[in-house]
């Protein structure tokens, strides 16, 4: 076989293809020379040069790597005091970067072939920098050259780094050509090679190339600890697939393993395994996007596997999530997975839960038969200090695992993400937080890449949930309400500060107002007259939710949702509707009813014998899992995407009898569109906001739905009465920090 073989792209894109295992491994198995220029040099960068080098290697092949150090400023300053220095400045900065940090077990597997491939003399490192006589300046040229035996070559260029970053957080792209290609790529290879042969040489002008024989010992000297092991790659990117043809010793050892493995009932559907296979290859880091309802879940509970048999069962596991009852539903999981997990919140049913998590964390450092244990918890109770004090006393390596991780966003949650968690794993169907860029970016920086992003539109095309209908049901706010919400945003425009990064946002005080005007839209009196009219067709139904709206947030010393006294009028009003007026049978499901009430209220819903609805305050967004709901009524009216998407996704779920989903969605304007014309200018501008923010939630429901044509026609109704362009629709309304 020969470079020829190999299916190829003609780019590659690190958030969409899986670089390393479509591209790096497969071409190199098939090399006998590598040669790479790869930006800066970093202990993180000779890992992922690394990744499927071994097999090449291991058949003779030759690499020779050129790296760019990184200089800081005062560098910089010290080279221009005097030429003589310069060499000796450059070589200290090189020798900077191989760190002695804390690195998981493959990196260090990787570092240590790394440093047998210099001691053997099969691979060699040069360091690169420009010289133009105006000033040293650092290297960022990246190409790469690949060649067989036949004289077969693959060239790449782009501005791919190898580095956590690069293939990571930022998107980042790489060209391919081909010397078996057209005239044109052909002759894009023979630059490349000439090129690279030019610097190699230090013969290319302004860019001077040096030997540092000291560098190749100090990564020697750090990171040589054993042979060569040439199997690494086989090992770290082994799919997870536990199918009917795995042997019967290996099926054995899952049954007697002292760590997670996944069970022989479970077989994870491809983009599960896919997933697992990514987030391996970014050194067991990295973020699992996708759709409510698609197993996410499950492909967290089998990258917790394959990562525990991968280090023998040496492994503290770490999971959290928002909400007791999340935890609850982890743990119904969990234990299919050979885990007995510690369970650790206010109201846990294991009481003794901090001695066990304390034993645990003694017991892994003196018995080969404990060198495992998971501790699930709440997000409020992870902050605990008893709960971070023992984390920090753990000393095997260490897997995070954040469900809803948009919540560590939020500065009280951030500042724990440290360099304890040795692994990372973040599971998000909204991993953007909504106006609070900072934050999202800094989830990115600390757990990695999108391994998988599944969104709802594949899940429903896919089979994995069920298309739905879409009815956007139009109220008011009556005079006295529109009065309030008006004088409150006046209110507001006072309260508007500037942060440190030169965005608008409100005060405290504005806060305070804002979910003060959050509650007047929830909570419209409107609303109870629309939800008696349509649930009429109803009555006789079964598998009905009625989700009222919310404007409270979950504090920080808390591990479950309360209710606020506005939010439960609303809900005892729709209770009276549906019970006392209508005849129905419901029950409601909000913070009132303890854990063991809502599971008998969710067995009884979904049996549909006894119970046709559901009257609830934020069990959509808590993860209750409650798969039998055919028809929403969802009367909160929420400006934040993370909410409405999650909300219509558990809606969605599957469950038999359920060829489709039905929701009806309340939207509050502030006034009848027909009376929009009789508006000063001011007046329309004060309405926009809540105007744009409603048009954004009906453009999202509305798009996936069977009958968009429903939602489209309201959106042009409400875009022509306020002479909204789809540019401004876009744009949304400054809704000064409501939720």
């Amino acid at each position: 076989m020969s470079l020829k073989n190999v299916p190829l792209k003609n780019e590659y894109r690190s958030l969409i293809d899986n670089v390393i295992q479509d591209f790096y491994i497969p071409l190199l198995q098939e090399a006998t020379v590598y040669k790479r220029a790869v930006g800066f040099f970093s202990s993180s960068s000779l890992v992922e040069i690394t990744k499927g080098i071994a097999a090449m290697a291991q058949s003779g092949g030759k690499i020779q790597i050129v790296a760019s150090p990184y200089l800081s400023a005062e560098d910089i300053e010290a080279i221009k005091r005097g030429y003589e220095e310069r060499n000796r400045i450059i070589e200290k900065a090189v020798l900077r970067e191989i760190t002695g940090e804390k690195l998981d077990y493959f990196s260090m597997q990787r570092l240590n072939l790394l440093a047998c491939l210099i001691a053997d003399g099969v691979l060699d490192i040069r360091i690169a920098f420009t010289d133009s006589g105006s000033g040293i300046g650092m290297y960022h040229e990246k190409m790469g050259i690949i060649e067989d035996r036949d004289g077969n070559v693959v060239a790449f260029s782009g501005s791919m780094n190898e580095s956590a970053t690069a293939m990571s957080v930022n998107y980042e792209a790489i060209d391919v050509f081909r010397s078996w290609g057209d005239e044109n790529e052909a002759e894009r290879v023979a630059l490349k090679k000439n090129a690279f042969s030019s610097i190699w040489n230090d013969s290319e002008p302004n860019i001077k190339v040096v030997e540092f024989p000291s560098v190749a010992q100090t990564i020697i000297e750090k990171y040589k600890r054993a042979p060569a092991n040439y199997s690494v790659d086989a090992e770290q990117f082994t799919r997870i697939n536990r199918g009917n043809d795995l042997p019967l010793p290996e099926r054995k050892d899952m049954q007697s393993a002292v760590g997670a493995r996944i069970p022989d009932e479970i077989h994870l559907h491809d983009y599960q395994e896919e997933a697992i296979a990514a987030w391996v290859g970014e050194n067991y880091r990295g973020i699992f996007d996708m759709a409510t309802g698609t197993g996410k879940t499950y492909t967290g509970l089998g990258a917790i596997a394959k990562l525990s048999e991968d280090l023998s069962d040496r492994l503290a596991v770490i999971i959290v999530c928002p909400y007791q009852h999340l935890v609850e539903q982890w743990v119904e999981d969990i234990v299919r997975f050979n885990i007995k997990p510690i369970v650790g919140y206010s109201s846990s049913p294991q009481k003794d839960w901090k001695n066990r998590l304390s034993k645990a964390v003694r017991d892994q450092k003196l018995r080969s038969d404990k060198s495992f244990f998971c501790f699930v918890c709440t997000n409020a109770t992870f902050t605990n200090s008893f709960v971070q004090e023992q984390i920090g006393k753990i000393k095997s390596p260490v897997l995070l695992v954040v469900d809803e991780a948009h919540n560590f966003g939020a500065a009280s949650y951030a500042r724990l993400l440290d360099d304890r968690f040795t692994y990372r794993l973040a599971l998000s169907a909204t991993l953007e937080r909504h106006r609070d860029e900072e934050g999202t970016q800094l989830l990115y920086s600390f757990f990695g890449k999108k391994c998988i992003e599944y969104p709802l539109s594949r899940a429903i095309e896919e089979g994995k949930l069920t298309p739905y209908k879409y009815y956007p049901i139009v109220v008011h706010l009556e005079e006295s309400e529109l009065s309030q919400y008006e004088q409150l945003s006046y209110e507001m425009s006072k309260c508007i500060i500037k942060d440190k990064n030169g965005k608008y946002k409100l005060n405290k005080h504005g806060e305070i107002l804002a979910l003060r005007r959050a509650r007047i839209v929830a909570g419209a009196s409107e609303k109870l007259g629309a939800l008696r009219q349509e649930i009429l067709p109803y009555v006789h139904d079964n598998n009905i939710l009625v989700y009222c709206g919310a404007t409270n947030v979950l504090v920080e010393n808390a591990d479950y949702t309360s209710s606020d006294p506005d939010d439960i009028r609303q809900i005892d009003a729709v209770t009276n509707i549906l019970g006392n007026e209508l005849g129905m049978s419901v029950a409601q499901f909000t913070s009132r009813e303890n854990i063991e009430v809502r599971t008998m209220i969710k067995e009884q819903f979904q049996r549909g014998d006894r119970l046709q609805a559901i009257v609830a305050i934020k069990c959509l967004d808590e993860g209750v899992n409650i798969p039998g709901i055919r028809t929403a009524f969802i009367l909160a009216s929420t400006t934040n995407p993370k909410e409405y998407i999650q909300r219509r996704g558990r809606v969605l779920r599957k469950a038999p009898n359920k060829p489709f989903s039905v929701i009806y969605d309340f939207v509050t304007l502030p006034r009848p569109l027909d009376a929009v014309s009789s508006l000063t200018t001011e007046q329309a501008q004060r309405d926009l906001a809540l105007v744009k923010n409603e048009l954004a939630r009906i453009k999202e429901f509305g798009r996936l739905s069977q009958n968009s044509m429903d939602a489209n026609n309201l959106i042009w109704d409400i875009q022509d009465a306020y002479h909204i362009t789809d540019e401004d629709a876009e744009e949304g309304g400054f809704n000064y920090g409501e939720d």
